[in-house]
């Protein structure tokens, strides 16, 4: 019989250590050969990323060994650090510093493909691809200013480069040639089958990418170099994504004229073909270089994933002939890889099916796990199942419910449980109804966990996107309260013991939640934004001028900045918080943490500040995550009012 014991101190299998121990999330899976390779990133080695093969006996092996680690800094987020052709040549980006690198089948060891920076210049790569004898990528070089002050002081330029496989460029950098430049940003370099043109996205300082980008193709010349470039879609109020080649003379790329990422066909002369007009998104934020939202298949169809909120499969016809074909799987969440005959590979999960690199055959409809998140997973009677909801406010506001869940356990009579509303980063982003060890790890606890899609979020077209546009720390802290009262209201939650926790952007909201409501009884920010003019200064190039679109531009806007700032509103705060924070953060700086720090220590506002060294924005190491998850578990129920047996308690300041 279960034991009736309060929420929150229910004790559960799943630990701490259990999220990082058989815990290894795989991206990016992909054909070599007839081989999958994947990225696959590796807590217990200190979140190195491994590329990972499955050989023919089943084993799952490394192809780059440790301490090898793959992953690109463009842009900070990185993504498309490593490539790899059907011989099995790996090509990768080396995070440590960021040169190319190339590991050919029988080597010892990689060897470089780019030369170190010299007098302070360095170079990054990413969105990486191999052709022919070269290495195409963009290209971001970082060069000491005369100008700057603050976190950040390079000068940053990004162009297309192709790198030569000899090697002859680690030692000569004349002999990377830059194919193309010409723009702040650039992602997703494609050529032609023929070779005699490129494609490619391009955007500008103050857009973010799903503001507006711009598809360019420019003519090839002998020399490898673009011409002049035309642009076939796009403007600084159209975002375009994913440009790939159908043949010599057509593309198609993700466009959103419609308010909705939807796919066209393009020609050479900028006629443009809708493929299937519909109210969802078949795209999303370019967050990472790399990111793919439709595979082309070997007929010459293509396989997209459609989102409304959940994440399905959907195979289109380029040519208008055949109807749109939905594909029928368990999955809500998808993303696609390459294509062999008609096994795809995706990555993909639900709230109650383990994520990972799994074979989808279209022609049957079987699904093959290739490599999963974890290796073993708990009984699935501890696991969370996600409900989908709905909550009025000053807009519909979408979220995902995870109930408390244990067969161990249940709660005193008429006894409503705590629950955490989870405030996604970004902002531009959304949140995933996939299983989730971290939410598992709670709501086993008899915890209850609120994921929300306030005002801002992808997945739900542009115009819900737009909302949170000159309104950040408005739309997404009334859309956060808006769900959790709705959960009150419906007598799910305790409406006395609710927590909000978010990281980066979703920080932001947690700070600027508790300064300006007194909804919630806890707060806790992960590399959380306090104050906007000094993060402006401070951050890295790719957001530095995302806070036009939310807040405004400077200096226009500085007392817009000050206002809306929780820094300025701690006088406001009434709630512990607890703040954690990587110490080599570039993206969100520790002085953002300590600043907020600092102002509660003035004003005797309970709270606690855990700092760890070596880790930026996204905690990977083992022992991080360990430790900040029992620390934010013992803060919860020192404030909440609940055991938590096992772990010791967190000394507020």
């Amino acid at each position: 019989m279960p034991a009736t014991t309060p929420y929150g101190s229910w004790t559960s299998p799943i630990s701490a250590a259990d999220l990082t121990t058989n815990g290894h999330p795989v991206s990016g899976p992909r054909w070599v050969g007839d081989e999958v390779w994947w990225l696959e990133l590796r807590p217990q080695e200190d979140g190195r990323s491994a590329v990972r093969r499955r050989d023919a006996s089943g084993a799952v092996v490394d192809v780059l060994p440790a301490p090898w680690n793959a992953a690109s800094r463009v842009h900070e987020y990185g993504g498309g650090a490593w490539a790899a052709d059907d011989r099995g040549v790996l090509v990768f980006v080396e995070f440590t510093d960021q040169r190319l690198y190339v590991l050919e089948p029988g080597a010892p060891e990689p060897r470089p493909l780019t030369p170190l920076g010299i007098d302070g210049t360095h170079h990054r790569y990413g969105d990486v691809s191999l052709r022919g004898d070269e290495v195409v990528a963009v290209r971001e070089t970082h060069t000491p200013s005369a100008t700057k002050t603050g976190e950040n002081t390079t000068d940053i330029v990004r162009d297309v480069v192709a790198v030569p496989l000899d090697g002859s460029a680690a030692t000569d950098p004349a002999a990377v040639r830059s194919v193309v430049g010409g723009s702040d940003f650039l992602a997703a370099p494609r050529w032609s089958p023929n070779g005699r043109h490129l494609a490619w996205i391009a955007w500008d300082h103050p857009r973010m990418p799903w503001d507006g980008t711009e598809l360019r193709v420019a003519p090839v010349d002998d020399d490898g170099v673009a011409g002049t470039w035309r642009t076939l879609a796009g403007s600084p109020t159209e975002s375009v994504l994913q440009p790939e080649w159908l043949d010599d003379d057509t593309l198609v790329a993700i466009a959103d004229p419609t308010g909705w990422w939807n796919l066209e066909r393009i020609t050479l002369d900028g006629v443009r073909t809708p493929l299937h007009p519909d109210a969802a998104e078949y795209g999303g934020p370019l967050w990472r270089l790399g990111t793919r939202w439709y595979t082309l298949l070997p007929d010459s169809r293509l396989l997209a994933t459609r989102t409304f909120g959940s994440t399905s499969l959907v195979v289109l016809d380029p040519t208008g002939e055949r109807d749109p074909e939905p594909i029928e799987t368990p999955w809500t969440s998808i993303a696609v890889g390459g294509a062999r005959d008609d096994r795809v590979l995706v990555t993909s999960g639900a709230s109650t099916v383990g994520a990972g690199a799994r074979v989808l055959d279209l022609a049957t409809g079987a699904a093959e796990d290739v490599r999963l998140d974890a290796d073993d997973l708990p009984d699935a009677r501890y696991l969370p199942v996600a409900e989908r909801r709905e909550f009025p406010g000053e807009r519909t506001v979408h979220a995902i419910v995870y109930p408390p869940r244990n067969p161990d356990h249940v709660a005193p009579q008429g006894e409503l449980p705590p629950y955490v509303a989870v405030v996604h980063g970004g902002p531009t982003s959304q949140a995933v109804a996939a299983l989730d060890m971290r939410i598992a790890y709670w709501t086993s606890r008899g915890i209850g966990v609120v994921d929300i899609d306030y005002g801002g979020s992808t997945g739900y077209g542009r115009a819900y996107r737009e909302t949170l546009r000159g309104q950040w720390g408005v739309v997404d802290v009334e859309d956060t309260i808006a769900a959790v009262r709705g959960l009150g209201e419906a007598g799910l939650a305790d409406p006395a013991r609710l927590a909000i926790r978010g990281g980066s952007a979703g920080g932001w909201t947690v700070l600027s939640a508790l300064t300006r409501s007194d909804v919630f009884a806890a707060g806790v920010s992960y590399f959380g934004v306090a104050e906007l003019e000094r993060f402006a200064q401070d951050t890295h190039d790719f957001e530095s001028r995302y806070l036009d679109g939310l807040i405004g531009p400077l200096p226009e806007a500085a007392a817009l900045y000050r206002e809306r700032a929780p820094l300025h509103a701690v006088d406001q705060l009434r709630t512990p918080v607890l703040l954690l924070q990587g110490l080599d953060d570039r993206v969100v700086p520790p002085s953002q943490a300590e600043l907020f720090r600092d102002a509660m220590r003035e004003r005797g506002i309970p709270h606690a500040y855990v700092t760890y060294a070596g880790e930026g924005h996204g905690f990977r190491k083992a022992a991080t995550i360990i430790d900040a998850t029992e620390k934010e578990l013992a803060f919860y129920g020192q404030i909440l009012g609940f055991a938590t047996p096992g772990v010791p308690a967190l000394p507020l300041d």
